[in-house]
C-alpha cells in the first residue's frame, strides 16, 4: 500500500476526522509505545464486536495514524488481535505537536518487545480493575517519562523504572515505581538496580517533590524469581528494606490493591 505525503492540509483533515475513541487510542499508544490489538480491544472496544474493533484498527492503519509491526504475537493465526501497534507518522505528528519529523517506528528486538508489552498488559489490567471498582488508577507513566535523574556520590545517575503508578483505594493513595522483571537478568544486576533506588531515596529529591517515596514493586514471572528477589532485598541495608516489595506478575493488581504488603 502506498503512503501519502503528510502535508499540513492532510494532517488537518485527519485531525478533523478523528473520533473521541480514535483520540483515546492515539493517547494510549503515546503513553505505552507498543500495544497489541487484543489489549486495545480490552481498553477501548469493549462495547463493540471484535470485527468492528478490527475494522477500526485497519482504518487507522490505512490513514497512517497507527502502524502494525511486522511481527505477530502468538503466531500466524493470531489475526488482528495479535498484531502489535505503535503510532505511525500521522499519529505521531498529531499527538506530539512539536515533532518536526514524521518518523516511522523503529525496529525492535524480541526482548524489548516482550518487556514493553508486559508493561502495557499491566496498564490494561489496572484499567480493568478500576472499571470493576477494585481501585482508582490516578496515573500511569511509562518509560522514559517515569525516569528520574539525580546527582549522588557516583555522579549523575538516571533511575529507570518501567513505570510510575499512582492508585487510590478509599482514603489511601499509593505511589509506585514498577519493575517488570522477566527473569532474564542476573541477580547482580537486580542488586545494582536496588542500589540505585536506595541512593535516589537517600537524596530526598522525590520526597521533597511529592512528600513520599514510592514503593518499588518488582513483578516477577514465577516463584523462583520471587525468592531470588527476596534474597536480593535482604542484602540491602536494613533501613532500605521498606523500599522494596515483590509479587508475581499475575498477582500484580491484587498486590497493588493491598499496598503490596508482604
Amino acid at each position: 500500500m502506498s503512503r501519502r505525503y503528510l502535508t499540513a492540509n492532510r494532517l488537518a483533515e485527519l485531525d478533523r476526522d478523528l473520533s473521541p475513541r480514535d483520540r483515546m487510542l492515539l493517547a494510549t499508544l503515546a503513553r505505552l509505545r507498543l500495544v497489541t490489538g487484543r489489549q486495545l480491544e480490552r481498553l477501548l472496544y469493549t462495547d463493540v464486536t471484535r470485527r468492528r474493533a478490527q475494522q477500526a484498527l485497519a482504518s487507522l492503519t490505512q490513514r497512517q495514524l497507527v502502524v502494525r509491526l511486522p511481527r505477530l504475537v502468538g503466531g500466524i493465526r493470531a489475526g488482528s488481535a495479535g498484531h502489535v501497534y505503535a503510532l505511525d507518522a500521522a499519529g505521531r505528528r498529531l499527538t506530539f505537536r512539536d515533532l518536526r519529523r514524521s518518523l516511522r517506528p523503529w525496529g525492535v528486538g524480541v526482548p524489548f518487545l516482550a518487556h514493553t508489552l508486559a508493561i502495557s498488559e499491566l496498564y490494561v489490567r489496572l484499567v480493568e480493575a478500576e472499571r470493576a471498582g477494585a481501585m482508582q488508577l490516578r496515573d500511569f507513566v511509562a518509560e522514559p517519562g517515569c525516569w528520574r535523574s539525580f546527582t549522588g556520590p557516583y555522579g549523575r545517575t538516571v533511575l529507570k523504572p518501567d513505570a510510575y503508578v499512582i492508585t487510590r483505594l478509599g482514603d489511601f493513595e499509593d505511589h509506585w515505581f514498577i519493575e517488570v522483571d522477566r527473569g532474564t537478568e542476573a541477580t547482580t544486576t537486580l542488586a545494582r538496580k536496588c542500589d540505585v533506588y536506595r541512593r535516589y531515596w537517600q537524596t530526598g529529591t522525590e520526597q521533597a517533590r511529592r512528600e513520599i517515596f514510592p514503593k518499588v514493586l518488582w513483578l516477577v514471572p514465577d516463584q523462583r524469581r520471587y525468592d531470588a528477589l527476596v534474597e536480593v532485598f535482604g542484602r540491602q541495608p536494613a533501613e532500605a528494606w521498606q523500599l522494596f516489595a515483590v509479587a508475581l506478575f499475575d498477582e500484580a493488581v491484587n498486590a497493588i490493591a493491598r499496598g503490596a504488603v508482604q
